[in-house]
């Protein structure tokens, strides 16, 4: 039987996971291996160093750089409070003395001679990594974070913004290309991972967030709504640090696009259970996709629930596919045919290709370049 390969996005009923959590810097991991974590848990910790806050005293007392020394009301590795004195003129005959007072809160860390200046260092800023996956510690990595393993549910996204988050799945649209507007949002959702249908407006998105919402997943979302959630034209970049207090999610693309029904039916049958979900997303190399992740209920492992995997990568007849270039963008489909000699395009260029046969019914000829592997 004919095969060819490309790209996929997975979106599977079960799965074997391993969340790597991992400290931008060395530190002290908090649990050990076996441990049963939770979402929120802090697996991992460490410290970074505080903000530096220069200071002329040369400068504020009228001194010599090589005098500032002496002038010191405080010494090196001594705690400092904001607007406390820390330096004093000889001033004339004993009078008229000038003070000099800490511009930030720390520790004074460095006294030059040869500038007149000091450094005061701002309070260490505490940096935690959560799990973010419920599950078991796999693997302890130390000083650096852990390995937690789970049997979940995954579904990766197209696009996404916004961190990592976690709640419980809540249905706001009842049909897979219903679309999702903010009367669909209630204070009901606060904390949830929320589900629309097809395309999110930007005033759901809005209310959702008024309301606390932790997630929404939809199956697209307009440019234009995009650019008033975050108030600027998001270029080609990682996404996942917006400052937005909410996490956006779309499965299938830009504009008027519903969820592929499939997608829909498997978060809709998990409607109040657990989720974890990352916006997280990287369209160059190092390719990273949006994800949804919904741990298996207690019991049950990869093997216990309905599910059908496939090699990964691997296209052959009646592998489902999603079409990511026009004219067909966003179509979801099955392969039909895989001809083996490549074919001419409208352009004129010649191309490898492939039968799509649609859901609508219909079946298209398209490039393989131009189609992605929905992974079961």
């Amino acid at each position: 039987m004919a095969k060819a390969y490309t790209p996929g996005l997975k979106v599977t009923a079960s799965t074997h996971h391993e969340a790597h959590r991992v400290l931008p810097i060395p530190g002290e991991v908090k649990v050990a291996e076996g441990d049963t974590v939770e979402a929120d848990t802090v697996v991992a910790e460490t410290f970074m160093d505080g903000d530096i806050t220069p200071l002329n005293v040369a400068n504020l007392l009228s001194a010599q750089p090589g005098d500032v020394p002496e002038l010191m009301l405080k010494k090196e590795g001594d705690a400092v409070e904001k607007d406390e004195p820390i330096a004093r003129s000889k001033g004339v005959f004993g009078m008229f003395k000038a003070e000099c007072r800490a511009p930030a809160s720390g520790t004074l860390e460095t006294v030059s001679s040869t500038t007149g200046q000091i450094m005061i260092r701002g309070a260490s800023i505490p940096v935690q990594v959560k799990a973010y996956l419920p599950g078991r510690v796999l693997e302890v990595l130390p000083a650096e974070g852990v390995i937690i393993e789970n049997e979940v549910a995954l579904i990766q996204g197209i696009f996404g913004i916004g961190g990592e988050t976690s709640g419980t799945i809540m249905m706001a649209c009842s049909a897979h290309d219903e679309e999702l507007d903010a009367p669909a949002i209630t204070p009901e959702m606060s904390g949830a991972v929320v589900i629309g249908g097809a395309r999110m407006t930007a005033a759901a998105i809005e209310k959702a967030r008024e309301v606390g919402v932790a997630a929404v997943v939809s199956g697209g979302i307009d440019d234009s709504d995009l650019r008033e959630i975050l108030g600027y034209d998001l270029g080609v970049a990682i996404t996942g640090t917006e400052k937005l207090g909410i996490t956006v999610v779309v499965t299938e693309g830009f504009g008027e696009i519903g969820m592929a029904k499939r997608t829909f039916e498997l978060l809709q049958a998990r409607s109040g259970r657990m989720a974890s979900v990352n916006g997280a997303t990287q369209i160059r190399a190092g390719v990273m996709r949006p994800e949804i992740l919904i741990p298996l209920e207690a019991g049950k492992t990869a093997d216990s629930e309905e599910t059908n995997h496939t090699e990964s990568g691997v296209l052959e007849l009646g592998t489902p596919i999603r079409v990511i270039r026009d004219p067909y963008f966003g179509l979801i489909g099955t392969v039909a045919a895989l001809p083996e000699s490549p074919q001419v395009l409208g352009s004129g260029s010649k191309s490898r290709v492939l039968d799509v046969a649609l859901e609508s019914g219909d079946t298209v000829t398209v490039p393989r370049a131009n189609v992605e592997l929905i992974e079961t």
